[in-house]
């Protein structure tokens, strides 16, 4: 799936190759960033000699981060999920392999938390007023919800990728891949990295992050874990990384309080409800973003409690901060203790 096309050199004389070695680059540290799907991205890389430069790389960011806009963005009418939710066909739709393919890691997903994470939500994170439904003052009723409740269920969504389809069971279903596009994009942009000869590298798009190799300095990837507060921005813990991916999920930015009680952002797909537990924030070690990312929301949703009990049946490297009387716990995995063992710095 490489963006940038192979490059054939003709054969070439001794004196020729002299040349071209005397005017080969140094390997550059790259440092690149813009916007997309509503968020920013940013990519820190470093580039061989051989390789393509600060532009082209920049082009191939680009192309991809449209690639991944034009099939999942709900903010745009003319993506391809926003056309199969605008359709109330029961028939199979035709989708683009990358839409295929995170509606499957979201079914799986979706299966394994038990319905913790569920991407049919759609109409309800819009009754409650977050994503692009309009901000509310109070919460909805119980009528409303059970309404909307109604129409959400993966059961009601079938996936295909040979061909890539996707098929609704209710003609109201309509999809929100808020939760995990981010991270299938920061997956195609590693892989279109390394196919274009990049082998170090950190992308991160909307708080999602996954690296490859070192850094610069010929270390590893250091990446900062935030403190769950909502009144500033802080470092809990440095993580040091290589070919790892990163997603934390948290309700700290996200809320609204009405008559004295907080609504989050973060929303039970089996209520209908935001949660009301008292885990502030989990972060993942997972080698893929889209699965990083998805696993994430799916235990902000479980809780400190049976969120932790399925990440370590899993074997999965969480880090869990819950919220208690005398500030904050941390509780990480025993497979997160082994996976940033000695390799933790302070903030």
């Amino acid at each position: 799936m490489n963006l940038l096309p192979r490059l054939r050199w003709p054969a070439l004389g001794t004196a020729a190759l002299v040349l071209l070695a005397a005017c080969a680059r140094p390997p550059a540290d790259i440092v690149l960033s813009g916007p997309t799907m509503g968020t920013t991205w940013h990519l820190r890389a470093i580039a061989p000699a051989a390789g393509p430069d600060a532009a082209a790389i920049a082009e191939l960011l680009r192309r991809t981060l449209e690639e991944v806009d034009l099939a999942m963005s709900t903010y745009r009418p003319d993506s391809a999920i926003s056309r199969f939710n605008a359709s109330d066909s029961v028939e199979w739709f035709d989708v683009p392999q990358a839409l295929a393919d995170t509606v499957v890691e979201s079914l799986r997903i979706g299966a394994l938390s038990g319905g913790a994470f569920d991407i049919t939500i759609s109409p309800l994170v819009s009754l409650w007023g977050f994503g692009t439904g309009t901000p509310r003052q109070q919460p909805p009723s119980d009528e409303e919800i059970a309404a909307a409740l109604a129409i959400t269920g993966q059961g009601k969504l079938a996936a295909s990728e040979r061909p890539p389809a996707l098929r609704k069971a209710e003609p109201a279903l309509r999809l929100d891949l808020d939760a995990i596009a981010p991270g299938y994009a920061v997956d195609l942009v590693a892989e279109r990295l390394q196919a274009s000869g990049i082998d170090n590298y950190m992308i991160e798009i909307g708080g999602e992050v996954r690296v490859h190799g070192r850094n610069a300095q010929g270390e590893a990837w250091r990446i900062g874990v935030e403190r769950p507060d909502e009144e500033g921005r802080s470092v809990a813990r440095v993580l040091h990384l290589e070919d790892m991916a990163v997603s934390t999920s948290g309700d700290y930015r996200d809320f609204f309080e009405a008559d004295g009680q907080r609504y989050s952002h973060t929303l039970d797909p089996r209520s209908g409800r935001p949660v009301t537990h008292a885990l502030a924030s989990v972060t993942i070690l997972r080698p893929t973003a889209v699965e990083a990312d998805g696993v994430a929301t799916a235990l902000s949703v479980l809780g400190p409690d049976e969120g932790y009990d399925l990440a370590e049946s899993q074997g999965w490297a969480a880090l869990f901060i819950q919220r208690t009387d005398v500030g904050f716990r941390q509780r990480e995995t025993s497979a997160f203790t082994t996976a940033t063992k000695a390799r933790e710095s302070t903030p």
